[in-house]
């Protein structure tokens, strides 16, 4: 007997009836006779679909980011709000995390490939269900769903067999490091894995679940050096061909060759002049020597501070100019003093912020300045520590050089470059020949909002009060 369900039980009842030759009560020959309409057999909609993740905007004017590493693999499962990947952009480093719970069916770039904003990250597998008001991805391929004969069919069995078995050969063949979390790096180590022309892959880990540190690259270095030594040199001539080797910019020097080709369009107005900084460097000394006061007291601490207290008196200096429209272009008026701070990383010359520095002591500040650097040797600024500046300030002098002449970033109008202090006879106001800490300030300041007797008073003003800083004292809130 056939239990085949078509227009409820009535099928069933005729097919019974004609096998036993008995007819239904109910029913004549005639009606038996006639054609019964059947309903078809439709493959229910598959309650599964594929979400693509997009790289959304992640920072005030970043369009693209490189991606350092990806935590996921292809046919992993990914919950969601976990970290997909980790990134890089020219500010800073951060992961992202899935929008999804599902299936990681496809990865569309690879570690080290840059991805621009609006495009699609990866592929997930996901519950269309839990996500019913989400877009589809861009051109998606649709898979047609089987149409089942018996539960449990063979071929069914079968491709997901060959499917479980591609991906174990997968990763099998996978090369490198046996563990999953080989190339799982810090910014730092692929920071020197980049300058040294290193393979993450190449390299043994020591590290926990064989993550690769700093020392297993130094050791690798070491043994490839050594090696090298041993190989035979080829002479050249002066005649010879020159080798020439094409570099990819890094994100951090892709930007900066970018920021710097807008701002060589402003003209700029050079100032500079020259400080005794003796009495701030008696003042640091004797704070240093005071037990009280366990932290560092930074000579950029009083610089940034005076900047400040000067801006209050020339807010010109702390504007941008707006160019959306060439026939009318603007000068925005700001409140805030978010003053800049270039920090040297091992990615490169940074320059995160600190906020609202009119409402701070200089403790304060030098703290901010201490985590600002440690977070940025760290490769962990956050794209919050390094937008909405309206000034910079830039110390050379800690790595060398008296004089700078510094380049304007195009949302400000002016910046500040410190260079090194020199120790050097000078004249006291008693007329006698005794000894001085000077320092050169050099200015640039955008020239077409800025004339040069505003940018001399802003900066007799910081001259004032770094070459007398107990006269900063009546300002301080």
């Amino acid at each position: 007997m056939s239990l085949l369900r078509c227009n409820g039980g009535l099928s069933w009842a005729l097919r019974s009836c004609q096998s036993h030759k008995v007819l239904p009560r109910s029913r004549s020959p005639s009606a038996i006779s006639s054609p019964v309409p059947r309903r078809m057999f439709h493959a229910a909609p598959s309650l599964w679909g594929v979400k693509s993740q997009i790289l959304k905007d992640v920072g005030e004017g970043i369009t693209e980011v490189q991606i350092i590493q990806w935590y996921v693999e292809e046919g992993a499962h990914i919950e969601e709000w976990k970290p997909l990947c980790q990134y890089q952009s020219d500010k800073a480093v951060d992961d992202i995390t899935s929008r999804y719970g599902g299936i990681v069916k496809k990865l569309h770039f690879e570690a080290d490939d840059t991805v621009p904003t609006g495009k699609a990250l990866c592929d997930i597998e996901v519950d269309d269900g839990k996500y019913p008001d989400d877009n589809a991805p861009p051109n998606p391929t649709p898979t047609p769903a089987p149409v089942p004969t018996q539960p449990n069919s063979a071929p069914v069995q079968a491709e997901t067999n060959q499917s479980i078995e591609g991906v174990v050969a997968q990763k099998q063949v996978a090369p490198g490091n046996d563990s999953r979390y080989a190339t799982l790096a810090t910014p730092a180590v692929r920071g020197m894995l980049k300058t040294h022309k290193v393979d993450i892959q190449d390299v043994q880990g020591t590290g926990k679940d064989g993550r690769v540190l700093k020392e297993d690259v130094l050791r690798f270095i070491a043994a490839r050096d050594a090696a090298a030594t041993t190989r035979p040199t080829t002479l050249t001539t002066p005649g010879s061909q020159q080798t020439e080797t094409a570099v990819k910019l890094t994100p951090i020097q892709l930007q900066m060759f970018k920021t710097m080709t807008r701002s060589l369009n402003i003209p700029h107005f050079l100032y500079a002049d020259e400080l005794n900084i003796t009495n701030i460097t008696a003042m640091r000394k004797k704070l240093a020597n005071d037990p009280r006061d366990p932290k560092r007291v930074t000579f950029l601490s009083f610089v940034i501070k005076a900047v400040s207290l000067a801006l209050n008196e020339y807010p010109i200096l702390n504007a941008k100019i707006d160019t959306s429209n060439s026939d009318k272009p603007q000068v925005i008026m700001r409140a805030k003093h978010n003053i800049g701070v270039a920090i040297d990383t091992p990615q490169g010359l940074i320059v995160p912020n600190i906020k609202d520095v009119a409402n701070r002591s200089i403790l304060d500040v030098a703290s901010e300045i201490s985590r600002l650097s440690a977070l940025g040797k760290e490769g962990k600024l956050t794209p919050a520590d390094l937008s909405g500046g309206t000034i910079t300030v830039s110390n050379i002098g800690n790595i060398g050089g008296t004089y700078v002449a510094p380049v304007i970033v195009p949302s400000e109008v002016a910046i500040l470059g410190v260079g090194k202090s020199k120790t050097v006879p000078i004249f006291d106001e008693a007329g006698q020949v005794t000894k001085g800490e000077l320092v050169n300030f050099s200015w640039s300041a955008d020239h077409r909002v800025v004339d040069g007797a505003t940018m001399a008073r802003m900066a007799n003003k910081i001259r004032e009060c770094i070459e007398s800083p107990e006269l900063m004292l009546l300002n301080l809130r």
